[in-house]
């Protein structure tokens, strides 16, 4: 009896530790959430206090209206729906072509993907504005997808490759006998099986896009009216003072379709990962 009641005892103390950290983790989210409905007289005289003393949507009126987050918000979703959708399938026909088909070279290649891994991101910026440049794609909203999307991406590829290289190869000889092409069979056969890997796809690509805040902040310089919403919540940083509730309310505007989209895709999300690292 001693010895279970210590048993207990101890899972009790871990689940108390473990909640307590949990609570810590996520404080700083639930600040900027309690903050964002609070004026900034509150903010300053009962700031750590997550419960506003009475709640005001000032703050989101301010961001939205006077910050012009309605348009960065447009051109958030704008530029992360089209990276995604660039990623996805570049990916995916890349892994396809990568799992199934051997050529000359193909050693090379992902060496040089593999390689891609040990190269800091801030390095490429330069390179990457020089040929947007010569392009005439600076300043554009299709320089900042093409910047976003057209990178390595080789953790998804790599996730794609390893998914195909599990699928039956009886799948793909019996389409072939059937008449399909290499399109036919990618997207009506072997992209469907790819479900899961391209919802964990689609989530870091959400993450990674959404959030990035260096690329679209160099290729807007010139046209603020393109700014994303990370670019654009420097507006209420000011040369004297900082609007911590207006920001607070850019941030959460900002958190919220990241939550949103995890939570609808988390099945498929841990499905994505659990096979990847299964084969």
């Amino acid at each position: 009896m001693m010895i279970r009641g210590n048993r207990t005892l101890i899972k009790v103390c871990v689940c108390a530790f473990l909640a307590l950290v949990s609570f810590l983790w996520i404080y700083p989210f639930l600040w900027m959430i309690s903050a964002s409905f609070k004026t900034t007289m509150e903010l300053f005289q009962n700031g750590l206090n997550l419960i506003p003393q009475q709640i005001s949507f000032e703050s989101y009126v301010r961001a939205w209206v006077k910050g012009n987050f309605g348009g960065y918000f447009f051109n958030s979703v704008f530029v992360t729906v089209w990276t995604i959708i660039l990623v996805v399938v570049r990916c995916a026909m890349a892994g396809y072509v990568l799992a199934l088909y051997d050529f000359r070279g193909k050693k090379i290649i992902l060496a040089v993907l593999m390689a891609t891994f040990l190269i800091p991101t801030g390095t490429t910026i330069i390179p990457t504005v020089e040929i947007s440049q010569a392009l005439g794609l600076l300043n554009t909203r299709i320089g900042v997808i093409l910047a976003l999307g057209g990178a390595g991406n080789v953790a998804a590829l790599l996730l794609y490759k390893a998914t195909f290289e599990g699928v039956p190869s009886s799948l793909r000889e019996a389409a072939e006998i059937d008449g399909a092409g290499f399109m036919t069979i990618f997207f009506k056969v072997m992209a469907p099986l790819a479900g899961p890997v391209t919802a964990t796809t689609v989530i870091l690509t959400f993450m990674g896009a959404w959030n990035n805040f260096m690329i679209p902040l160099v290729f807007t310089f010139g046209t603020p009216q393109f700014r994303t919403l990370p670019v654009g919540m420097m507006a209420f940083q000011g040369a004297n003072e900082t609007d911590w509730s207006g920001m607070a309310a850019a941030g959460t505007i900002a958190l919220v379709p990241i939550v949103i989209a995890f939570i609808a895709l988390q099945k498929y999300f841990i499905n994505g990962i659990a096979g990847a690292v299964k084969e």
